[in-house]
């Protein structure tokens, strides 16, 4: 079964549009190029398989708690200084899976969750 990918509300959906028409207009340059990349690329093995090996999907317990739903973080990449990480939900329904935020890997992993922000659903 493929997920529906939603863009959490408004802050991750005016980011997904804005890079979206960049590429649209070959106007992407450099690191958003790059980000726009590897996130199309994190999205569709997210859209048929959430526990496929390389995306490294786990639950982030500490995030979890802070908003009453189990938040899953997923790899944008790996082995970089402060990796990209996609935070996600399962829902709104029962095949939709909405990204709540992509922000760089925490660097204090004891307190690194707290200064996480995520969009809402």
């Amino acid at each position: 079964m493929d997920f529906v990918i939603r863009m959490g509300v408004s802050e991750m959906e005016e980011f997904w549009n804005d890079l979206y028409l960049k590429s649209k207009n070959d106007t992407l340059k450099g690191k958003e190029k790059l980000l726009f990349k590897k996130l199309v690329k994190a999205l569709k093995f997210l859209k048929h398989d959430p526990k496929y090996p390389g995306l490294h999907s786990h639950e982030i317990s500490q995030l979890s708690n802070r908003y009453g739903i189990k938040v899953w973080q997923s790899y944008l990449e790996n082995n970089t200084p402060s990796a990209g990480r996609i935070f996600w939900v399962y829902g709104p329904e029962r095949t939709d899976i909405t990204i709540i935020g992509i922000e760089p890997h925490p660097e204090d992993k004891k307190d690194g969750y707290e200064k996480i922000k995520l969009s809402s659903m």
